[in-house]
């Protein structure tokens, strides 16, 4: 293949332009947030990010090169379809349901990360366990993104993979170092824009071209291949399940859609933004699914792109830029790699910024440094952006099975941050105790049922399960739906235990060493002035909830006040006292 001076052209001046305006909206915002306070700013955005770019910044987080990829892929690939393109659905539900029920309850208290809850409740070792899936799940999100935005340029314009990962990787760090939230907010707006109009123009040219058979044909009759649409075997309906739920509930609990909710003017606003990026998820996706149909209904020998077909040569994943290469006018492909270039480097530089921001915070300010000047954790997070940013790139570049590791971190996410969420919010009277016990249950669990993309054997055989070609065994059992539900139980009931042995008097109270029910006021919990800016909540919220000897079955499993919510506001906050 030819190399391509004017593909190149263009990718160059599009990167320029997205760099251009991340360093402007850093410029714009850069006295932004009071002294002080700057860290915040940096990882909130100064909470005042409104409707339109709050709505575009959050849709192209999830909008990510894996998301428009991966869609195509599984609706071209024959035994999949578009019955197995679960990401659409799965990630707008996921955003229905996280503003419906998490949004509010996070935005109201004023927290600046996803991990502040945990640390505030069940201490700051809690809180640095937590970390360690948080952080797996968005730096191999990151690399594994990367890693396919490398090969869909040198599809395109044929040049060499390592060099395309590193130039776009050193622009989505670039922009993220100087401007930090407000900077990944505003190119947000110009990639999801690019990403629409560039897969949107493609389309019609494609689908036009002699080679292409019509989709509404394709969908219900086998031409080429099998129809389009996709069917799920009765075998594999609980793998499919298992998938959505992992899709649906494993994708509320990410540092990169908290960022967005937190950084909403209000409680209310940042339940609108969910709703608004769930929209918006499905639109982006339809063009993904149609360049997908139409790889399905192409006889590819009567293209350039010539004989076997992509599933042949096993380059399905790379369905899309094949599609855009070989049915669309060069000029046309060029745009189209733009759009996908912009879906790549919307979604990693959330996952750099998501990592750095937790780590600065939850690690470094409030496990090792709390008394670090407001400067120091700036610099801290500058330096951490870097580092990510560099460590995603080497991933991209290094490791095999890059998208192994995310999914493997993805359900680690899923089996163990989402049930602890779910208790630190809404279940009454769970401690360090229950938490380190459900972590530790879903973590066996999750490793123990196996994970054919890192050729991982299992040691627990569920139901269901077959070898497949490459002789590693797959489990059609929804073992990873088990393993969250089992760690969500484990918590709530070793918590309970915990609790009634020692306020029963059966455990001395010199066992209590994680100072988790006895003390009053647990060492591991931070000042809450510290952990929560006094002007962004009503501070009695963040009290620690004293221990009750007498409880209903009613009031033990529910938090009545996760659902009084109260909107965060200056007025509110200066009429308690300190």
């Amino acid at each position: 293949m030819a190399f391509h001076v004017e593909g190149l052209v263009a990718i160059v001046v599009f990167y320029l332009a997205i760099l251009a305006v991340g360093i402007w909206a850093a410029w714009k915002t850069k006295n932004t947030g009071s002294e002080g306070d700057r860290s915040e700013a940096i990882i909130v955005g100064g909470r005042d990010i409104g409707l339109l770019v709050g709505g575009f910044t959050m849709t192209a987080t999830w909008v990510g090169g894996g998301y428009i990829n991966g869609t195509a892929e599984a609706v071209y690939v024959p035994d999949y379809g578009l019955a197995w393109a679960q990401a659409p659905i799965g990630y707008s539900l996921s955003l229905i349901l996280g503003g419906l029920f998490f949004a509010k309850p996070m935005r109201s208290k004023g927290y600046v990360t996803m991990l502040d809850p945990f640390q505030q409740l069940y201490g700051k070792r809690m809180g640095g366990l937590l970390f360690i899936p948080a952080l797996m799940g968005e730096m191999f999100w990151a690399a594994a993104i990367f890693s396919a935005l490398g090969a869909t340029i040198s599809v395109i314009i044929d040049i060499n993979v390592n060099i395309s990962v590193i130039i776009s990787a050193l622009i989505a760090t670039m922009y993220t170092l100087v401007g930090g939230l407000y900077s990944v907010a505003y190119t947000d707006v110009v990639q999801l824009f690019c990403i629409f109009l560039g897969l949107w123009i493609s389309v019609p040219f494609a689908m036009s071209h002699p080679a292409v058979t019509d989709i509404g044909l394709t969908a219900v009759h086998q031409v080429y291949q099998a129809p389009w649409l996709g069917s799920i075997n009765s075998l594999d309906i609980y793998t499919w399940l298992d998938n959505f739920f992992l899709l649906t509930l494993g994708g509320i609990p990410w540092q990169a859609y908290f960022q967005r909710v937190l950084s909403s003017s209000s409680a209310t606003y940042a339940q609108v933004l969910s709703f608004l990026a769930a929209f918006g998820c499905l639109v982006m996706a339809i063009p993904a699914v149609l360049i997908g149909a139409i790889g399905a209904s192409t006889a590819w020998n009567q293209t350039d792109y010539g004989v076997p077909d992509p599933k042949s040569k096993k380059e399905a994943d790379m369905i899309l830029p094949i599609v855009l290469q070989y049915l669309c006018p060069v000029y046309i492909s060029f745009f189209g790699l733009g759009a996908v270039s912009a879906a790549v480097m919307s979604s990693a530089d959330s996952s750099i910024l998501s990592a750095s921001s937790m780590f600065a915070r939850n690690i470094y300010q409030l496990s090792f440094r709390q008394n670090a000047s407001d400067r120091e954790i700036v610099w801290v997070m500058r330096i951490t952006v870097l580092l990510f940013g560099a460590s995603a790139t080497a991933m991209a570049l290094l490791a095999s099975s890059v998208y192994g590791l995310w999914y493997l971190s993805s359900d680690l996410v899923y089996i163990i941050i989402f049930p602890q969420l779910l208790c630190v919010l809404f279940i009454k009277g769970t401690n360090t105790y229950g938490a380190i016990a459900g972590y530790l249950f879903g973590l066996v669990l999750r490793i123990t049922g196996g994970e054919p993309y890192l050729y991982l054997q299992p040691l627990i055989y569920y139901p269901g399960w077959y070898q497949d070609d490459n002789n590693i065994y797959v489990q059609r059992f929804p073992f990873k739906t088990l393993a969250m539900l089992t760690s969500f139980v484990t918590n709530v009931i070793v918590s309970y235990l915990a609790k009634y042995l020692f306020e029963s008097g059966t455990l001395p109270p010199k066992l209590d060493f994680l100072d988790a029910v006895v003390a009053r006021y647990s060492r591991e919990h931070m000042d809450k002035a510290t952990l929560v800016k006094s002007d962004n909540i009503v501070l009695n919220e963040l009290a620690p909830v004293n221990p009750r000897h007498s409880l209903t079955l009613s009031s033990t499993f529910t938090n009545k006040e996760a659902f009084n919510y109260v909107d965060s506001s200056p007025e509110l906050s200066n009429t308690e006292d300190n």
